[in-house]
């Protein structure tokens, strides 16, 4: 079930990147073509589960968790390579991620931006420094409980998640600015 769109539906955030954000960005870096214009690419979505060794039953909350909040099925990620001092075994079971692309995308993009991040305490804004050079940004939220979809009673811990957006921006400016027009609050 590839591209399980409606037809005829586009998200409010595409429908602003095109008509209003692209054309400000051709303008404001001097492109000679529209294809130079920074595109949105993916967003992963993921949440590492270290506690998962002792009690299976948080990963797989942690699986509905974040299926709640993206929308989407979220995978197990499995350890990559033994850690002794973290008792970790290749192959065992210790996170959780989710990719979104298309229509999703911009779904969980504009609810991240004009809903999640503000109910954040203390808010003051997202890293502006936290590209990675390549023009893709990465983002740590320490506390699941801040998107609407998660019911605080039904929730087994509280658990952070970490956002890397991913664009096709060649630098880290052309990245921020393309960000910033789509609302993402900088901490000034």
């Amino acid at each position: 079930m590839k591209g399980v769109e409606t037809k005829g539906y586009e998200p409010r955030l595409k429908k602003i990147f095109k008509e209003r954000i692209a054309p400000e960005l051709f303008k404001e870096f001097g492109y000679t073509s529209t294809m130079q214009i920074p595109r949105l690419e993916k967003i992963v979505v993921s949440m590492g589960v270290g506690e998962a060794l002792q009690n299976k039953k948080l990963l797989d909350a942690a699986v509905d968790d974040l299926t709640l909040i993206t929308g989407q099925k979220a995978v197990k990620t499995k350890a990559r390579k033994s850690i002794a001092n973290f008792k970790i075994r290749e192959g065992q079971e210790i996170g959780v991620k989710v990719t979104l692309r298309g229509a999703m995308m911009y779904e969980f993009l504009d609810r991240l931006v004009n809903v999640a991040l503000p109910r954040v305490k203390d808010f003051r804004g997202v890293n502006q420094n936290a590209f990675d050079g390549h023009g893709n940004y990465s983002l740590g939220i320490t506390e699941q409980i801040i998107f609407p979809e998660i019911d605080f009673d039904k929730i087994e811990r509280v658990a952070g998640l970490n956002i890397a957006i991913i664009t096709t921006a060649r630098t880290d400016a052309e990245a921020k600015a393309f960000l910033a027009k789509f609302g993402m609050p900088f901490r000034k």
